[in-house]
């Protein structure tokens, strides 16, 4: 763990570039590192990252004027010395929550520092146990004959050593694989080991963590226990009389751990809305079919909450109603087997009126970064990390709108996709293709909205067939990517009954070896290998492989 490390460097960087993926963990964690930086007064070039291609280009660009490059979800699972060619002196910090790392990472020392928190430490062979240099190899054979060998205190290549123990191999690729941490809990423990957290940057933590979980990039149980530690945090920054709550100055900030419900911005929408359009109701409740209707009005009788109030925006209702809402609605969702309706949260007051679960947040950021009304990936970078300041809250606003749509346009989707039989069992997965021309369509063309979907998806279609077999299949997904260029954008998720840790690196290789066998034309250039471009005409070759190679 380099993170100890790093927190010494922090003082010393004379400048530094700062290369930032595209997802909300990234901007979170960025906005702690940038106010670590002012309060050092550190001088950073920030560079929004998209991809593979994007992260090349921006160190080609700047190589030459720093020497320190710190990467924020991304750089952790490729060879990045390999990909980049720099200089010697040129030291990476990697800050990533892709899985696995990429092994030669792991090992050189000198140029790659990854920060993995301590407890999250990789337990890794020693670099002897797993690597000889093939130099030192032909010296022992030759005798002393080779005068010309180089001295062995000498830094090794890696391009010069060999493999010996396949065993050990093994050991690390399992151990490379393990729960990712995300990267803004990594740089909160940054800032609280110097002594600079404050309850903003706690903030941050808490909306990276929830986007983990929203996004499925950790389990359940990796939640509640990350919850645990931040929770902890919490308390300590926030331990304000309850006489005092009633007094919160405007510029104040509280955050308070809830047990809240699992709904898609209720506070921020109306009841009903938000019922419909959340993934965890939408599919228990079936809501795609006319029973599943039916199911949602007896559902909404059973909590005795007349419709005109649960279809109004939800700061319009009668308070006397709103008092228990979560106990009454927790009570109802009981009876109709939704029993963890409830969850571990948190939300923050700014001021005495501005409430928001860490949910929204999330909800309101990924959609500001792939706006597509606004399709410049710069402009929409700063405004997703704008919407993350308490000083923006009419962007964190504008952003919730957005989700909105966005949310609907899935479920929509869903429903569709489930009605017209789109989802197809192709052996060892399922399969789905968006055809151009389908409402919507050009919103899944960006990589965090097609997963959601991907997900909701799945959910919903597991509870929508009779055979069982499917709770054990993974989704592969595709839909239409640039009409002139004639590409698709393709991702794979694993199976809604595969609960372990090793969410990430899923179909990354299978897509891989897919396109390669077939010669498709494809372009894997997102930071997350489960995502990749695809030429349209390739298409249907790619699936044949991709069903020989899983099958």
């Amino acid at each position: 763990s380099h993170v100890k490390d790093f927190s010494k460097f922090v003082f010393f960087f004379q400048r530094v570039l700062l290369l930032v993926a595209a997802d909300v963990d990234a901007l979170c964690a960025c906005k702690i590192l940038q106010a670590l930086f002012q309060c050092d007064h550190v001088q950073y070039t920030l560079v929004p990252v998209a991809g593979w291609q994007d992260l090349e280009t921006a160190f080609l660009e700047h190589k030459e004027q720093f020497k320190y490059f710190v990467l924020l979800n991304c750089g952790a699972n490729v060879d990045l010395l390999e990909l980049l060619q720099p200089d010697e002196e040129a030291v990476f910090y990697i800050c990533d929550t892709h899985r696995p790392i990429d092994i030669i990472n792991l090992y050189n020392d000198t140029q790659i520092k990854l920060l993995i928190k301590q407890d999250d430490d990789l337990d890794v062979p020693g670099y002897d146990d797993l690597f000889r240099d093939d130099e030192e190899q032909n010296s022992e054979d030759s005798g002393n004959e080779s005068e010309g060998s180089e001295p062995s205190g000498k830094r090794r290549r890696f391009d010069e050593v060999s493999i010996i123990d396949s065993r050990h191999i093994a050991n690390l690729m399992s151990n490379s694989l393990s729960p990712c941490l995300q990267s803004a809990l990594v740089m909160f423990e940054l800032a609280w080991i110097m002594s600079k957290d404050s309850n903003d940057m706690l903030w941050w933590t808490i909306v990276g963590l929830t986007d983990q979980w929203i996004h499925d990039k950790i389990t359940h149980m990796k939640y509640v226990t990350d919850v645990g530690t931040v929770q902890r945090h919490v308390s300590r920054h926030n331990h304000r009389n309850e006489d005092e709550e009633n007094s919160l100055s405007i510029d104040c900030m509280r955050i308070s751990f809830n047990y809240d419900l699992r709904l898609a911005m209720y506070q921020h929408w109306s009841l009903y809305e938000s019922i419909c359009n959340s993934s965890y109701t939408y599919a228990n409740l079936k809501l795609w079919s006319i029973q599943g209707l039916k199911r949602l009005q007896e559902f909404l009788a059973d909590m005795g909450l007349p419709l005109k109030q649960v279809t109004q925006k939800f700061n319009c209702m009668d308070i006397s109603l709103k008092e228990n809402l979560r106990e009454l609605i927790e009570e109802s969702a009981n009876k109709f087997g939704m029993r963890d309706i409830r969850v571990q949260t948190f939300s923050v007051h700014f001021g005495f009126k501005n409430q928001f679960l860490a949910s929204d947040v999330v909800y309101s950021a990924a959609a500001l970064l792939e706006n597509i009304e606004k399709d410049n990936e710069n402009d929409n970078f700063i405004r997703a990390l704008d919407c993350l300041s308490r000083s923006n809250l009419d962007k964190l606003h504008q952003g919730l709108e957005m989700a909105k749509k966005q949310l609907r346009a899935i479920h929509q989707t869903v429903a569709s996709c489930i009605c017209t039989n789109l989802i197809i069992s192709q052996g060892p997965f399922l399969y789905c293709y968006l055809q151009e021309g389908s409402p919507d369509v050009k919103i899944f063309s960006k990589p965090i909205c097609l997963s959601l979907l991907c997900r909701h998806l799945l959910k919903s279609f597991i509870r929508s067939t009779r055979i069982k077999r499917c709770r054990l299949l993974p989704l592969v997904m595709a839909a239409p990517m640039d009409l002139d260029k004639g590409t698709v954008i393709v991702t794979g998720i694993p199976p809604e009954s595969d609960s372990s840790d090793k969410k990430s690196d899923f179909f990354g290789k299978a897509f891989e070896k897919a396109a390669e066998s077939t010669s498709s034309r494809t372009l894997h250039d997102h930071f997350d290998t489960s995502i990749i471009e695809l030429k349209a005409e390739d298409r249907s070759k790619f699936l044949d492989a991709l069903i020989s190679l899983l099958s």
